[in-house]
C-alpha cells in the first residue's frame, strides 16, 4: 500500500491489527519502583530549604476526638505563634484582635495600604484540617496577603473541636461576611484561604448562594482540602512526597473526621468539589507539584471552568502542601501572594 505519494509501502496487517490495539484492555494499578527524588535546583534557597525537610513529625498520629486533638493543636500553636512577631515586623503589618458578632477575628492591616485597596477589604480563613492553627497561629498567610498585597484583611479565628464540630468553622465564616457586608460593598471583597481555609473559601460561596447572600468579587483558594472523601490521583503519586501532609490516611484525614462528626463527608459543606459552582466568582488557585491536595486543587479548577468560571490555577516547583506560607523570605512566597493580589486587583471593585 502507497501512502501519500511518498514512496512508503505498509502492509495491510498493519492496518488490520489497530482495531485490536485500541481494544485492548486497561490496565490495573502501577507498581512504581522506590526511586530516590532530589531537591529541585529550579527554585530559591529558602524553597529548597522547606523542601529538604523531612516528613513531618507526628504525620500518623491520628487522634479521634476533640479533645485529643486540643493537646496536639495547642503544642503547634506554641511553635508557630514563636514566628509571628518576625513577620509582622519584616512584611509592615500590625494586628488587632477584635469580636465580630461573637465571632473571634483579627484585622491585619499594613503600614501602607495601596490607593487602589483603601475601599477593599479580604476575609481570611486559616488552614489546619480544621483541627489546628487556632488564634494567632492561623494568622500567617493572612500577614502575607496584607504585606505583601497591600491590603486589609480579617482573619476569622473560627470555632474548632473539641469547642465545636462542623458546621461551626463554615457558620463563623458566614457571621464575619454578613457584618461584612453592612459595611462595604461586596463586590471590593474576596474571600482566600489555604487547605481547610481553602476549602471553608469555597464552602462559604456555596452557603452564600444557598442563603441568597451577595457573593464576593473574587476568591482565592489555596491547595483546597476538597474532597475529605480522598479521591484524587495526587493522594497516591504524591503520598510520601509531599512533606507536609505526607499521606492521604495522616493526620489531616483524622482532623477532617472529627470536624465532621459523623457527617457524610461527600457533603459540598466538607467537600465542596461535589457543590454547584456555577455562579462562582473569579477564583484564583494554588497549588505545588509534590502537593498531596494538588489533584484536589485541578478538580475544582476544571469543576469552575465547565460552569463557565474564571479560573486561574498556579502550580509552583516542588512545593508540597502550602509550603508557599512557611518563609516570608521566599521569593516564591511573595510571588504567590502578588499573583493573588494581582487577580484581586483585576476583579475587585474600587
Amino acid at each position: 500500500m502507497r501512502l501519500f505519494g511518498l514512496g512508503l509501502f505498509v502492509s495491510a496487517s498493519v492496518f488490520a491489527a489497530a482495531p485490536a490495539i485500541a481494544q485492548t484492555p486497561a490496565s490495573g494499578p502501577i507498581d512504581v519502583p522506590a526511586k530516590t527524588i532530589q531537591v529541585p535546583t529550579t527554585v530559591s534557597p529558602q524553597l529548597q530549604k522547606i523542601i529538604a525537610m523531612p516528613l513531618r513529625s507526628n504525620w500518623n498520629l491520628l487522634p479521634k476526638t476533640g479533645e485529643e486533638w486540643k493537646p496536639v493543636a495547642d503544642a503547634g500553636a506554641a511553635a508557630l505563634v514563636k514566628n509571628v512577631p518576625g513577620m509582622l515586623e519584616r512584611l509592615k503589618v500590625k494586628v488587632e484582635k477584635t469580636t465580630i458578632d461573637g465571632v473571634r477575628a483579627y484585622i491585619v492591616t499594613p503600614e501602607t495600604v495601596a490607593p487602589e485597596n483603601r475601599n477593599r477589604q479580604l476575609i481570611h480563613m486559616h488552614g489546619g484540617c480544621y483541627v489546628l492553627n487556632p488564634g494567632e497561629a492561623g494568622l500567617p498567610e493572612a500577614i502575607f496577603m496584607a504585606g505583601f498585597g497591600h491590603i486589609k484583611v480579617i482573619s476569622v479565628d473560627y470555632r474548632m473541636p473539641p469547642e465545636a464540630s462542623f458546621p461551626a468553622a463554615l457558620d463563623d465564616g458566614i457571621t464575619v461576611w454578613k457584618a461584612a457586608l453592612k459595611t462595604t460593598n461586596p463586590k471590593n471583597m474576596a474571600i482566600f484561604g489555604t487547605s481547610a481555609g481553602g476549602a471553608l473559601t469555597l464552602e462559604m460561596v456555596l452557603k452564600a448562594k444557598e442563603l441568597g447572600l451577595p457573593l464576593p468579587g473574587a476568591i482565592a483558594p489555596g491547595t483546597p482540602m476538597s474532597d475529605v472523601t480522598k479521591v484524587g490521583d495526587t493522594f497516591y503519586t504524591n503520598a510520601m512526597l509531599d512533606n507536609v501532609l505526607v499521606s492521604p490516611d495522616g493526620f489531616c484525614d483524622a482532623g477532617a473526621k472529627v470536624y465532621a462528626n459523623g457527617r457524610d463527608l461527600k457533603d459540598p459543606m466538607l467537600s465542596p468539589v461535589y457543590g454547584d459552582m456555577t455562579g462562582f466568582p473569579p477564583t484564583i488557585l494554588t497549588s505545588g507539584t509534590r502537593d498531596l491536595l494538588l489533584s484536589n486543587t485541578v478538580r475544582v479548577h476544571r469543576k469552575l471552568r465547565q460552569a463557565g468560571v474564571e479560573a486561574q490555577l498556579q502550580v509552583y516547583e516542588g512545593m508540597s502542601h502550602a509550603h508557599y506560607i512557611r518563609d516570608d523570605t521566599a521569593p516564591e512566597s511573595k510571588e504567590v501572594f502578588e499573583e493573588i493580589q494581582g487577580f484581586f486587583d483585576k476583579h475587585l471593585g474600587k
